[in-house]
C-alpha cells in the first residue's frame, strides 16, 4: 500500500498543506514503522512533516501506532518516564541525576533514548560511566526498580521500528516526527516528563496533553533534555488526566539564580558522571531548579488516581 495520498495532503508546503485525521495519521505511522513503504516515500514523509509541523491529532495517531509496537512494560507501581533524545553540547547532561534522585525517593523511573549521538553527550553514556548498564528485557527493568535504581532502556530494545525511524535523521540531515513521538512516549502509562525547546511547541504540547488526558510534567528542557536548567527555574506545568493543575506546578523564576550552582567545567560523560556521584553523596549541593523539579514530580505522582490492577511483570 502506498502512502502517496497522505503525502499529497501534508506535502503542499507550509501554507497549503492539510493535517491528517487521527485515524489517517495512525495508518500512516503503522505503514512507516512496519517498513511497508519505499525509501523514497519515507524521505518524502519526513521532509513534508518537517515543513508542515505536526497537529494534535497527528501526534495522537503517530503515538498510538508507536506505543502498540513497544516492549510491554508493567511497573506494578507509579512510574515516572524520562524520554532522553537530545543529549548535551554546552551544559552537563543531568537527566541521570534527576533519575537517580527520583529513584532514591522510592519512585520507579524509566529512562529511554538513543545510545549515541556524534555531536552530543547522551544520557546512555553518562549512565555507563555511573556503572548503570541498560536493561535488555522487562524482567531487568523490574530488577533495577527492586534495587532502588532507575532503569535505562535503549530505543532499539524498547521499540525497534521507532529507532530505525530516528536513524533516518543521519541520512537526510533533518529530524522527523519520530523525534517528537519519542519524547512523548510513555510505554508504562506513567507520569511522563515532556520537554520542548521552542515556545510554539510548548503550546502544541499543552493541547496534546489536554486532548489525550495525559499524566505529565511539561517544561522547557535543557538543551532538549527533560531536566530543569540548573542555572534558572523554568515553568513546570503538571497535567493529571489532561487537566492542568497549577497548584502542583512551579512558576517561572525570572532571571538567573543569585547563587549559581557549582557545575563541572566540562560536559563530557565521565566528568558529568563524577559530578552526579558527588551530588548523590552530598558532597555537592543539588541545583535548586532540579530540587524543585524533584519535589514537583513527587507531588504529581502522588496525585495520580490509582486505577491499576495487580499485574505480573511480563517476561522477555
Amino acid at each position: 500500500m502506498s502512502i502517496a495520498p497522505y503525502i499529497k495532503e501534508i506535502g503542499r508546503g507550509k501554507e497549503g498543506a492539510r493535517s491528517l485525521s487521527r485515524e489517517q495519521a495512525y495508518d500512516l505511522m503503522c505503514q512507516v514503522l512496519d517498513g511497508r513503504i519505499s525509501d523514497l516515500e519515507l524521505g518524502a514523509f519526513a521532509i513534508a512533516m518537517r515543513i508542515k509541523g505536526e497537529s494534535v491529532d497527528e501526534l495522537a495517531g503517530f503515538l498510538q501506532a508507536t506505543r502498540e509496537r513497544c516492549l510491554p512494560i508493567a511497573a506494578g507501581r507509579p512510574l515516572v518516564v524520562l524520554p532522553s533524545y537530545n543529549g548535551a553540547r554546552k551544559l552537563p547532561n543531568l537527566t541521570a541525576l534527576l533519575a537517580l534522585m527520583l529513584a532514591r525517593a522510592g519512585v520507579a523511573v524509566l529512562v529511554h533514548g538513543m545510545p549515541d549521538d556524534p555531536n552530543r553527550v547522551t544520557t546512555a553514556e553518562v549512565f555507563g560511566h555511573l556503572g548503570l548498564a541498560p536493561a535488555e528485557a522487562p524482567s531487568e527493568l523490574q530488577q533495577r526498580w527492586s534495587r532502588g535504581e532507575p532503569a535505562y532502556i535503549r530505543t532499539e530494545r524498547l521499540c525497534p521500528p521507532l529507532a530505525r525511524l530516528l536513524e533516518v535523521r543521519w541520512v537526510i540531515g533533518l529530524r522527523n516526527p519520530g523525534h517528537t513521538v519519542a519524547k512523548l512516549l510513555d510505554p508504562g502509562a506513567g507520569l511522563r516528563i515532556v520537554n520542548y525547546t521552542h515556545p510554539e511547541y510548548g503550546r502544541l504540547l499543552t493541547q496534546f496533553l489536554q486532548t489525550t488526558e495525559a499524566h505529565a510534567m511539561l517544561l522547557r528542557g535543557t538543551e532538549g533534555e527533560p531536566y530543569a536548567d540548573p542555572r534558572r527555574t523554568p515553568r513546570m506545568d503538571i497535567f493529571i488526566a489532561g487537566q492542568l493543575r497549577p497548584e502542583l506546578g512551579v512558576a517561572t523564576r525570572e532571571g538567573v539564580l543569585t547563587d549559581l550552582p557549582s557545575l563541572p567545567p566540562r560536559c563530557d560523560a565521565a566528568t558529568t558522571a563524577s559530578y552526579i556521584e558527588a551530588v548523590m553523596r552530598g558532597e555537592q549541593a543539588v541545583p535548586a531548579p532540579l530540587q524543585q523539579q524533584l519535589e514537583c514530580l513527587l507531588h504529581a505522582a502522588a496525585s495520580i488516581p490509582d486505577t491499576r490492577t495487580p499485574a505480573h511483570a511480563p517476561t522477555a
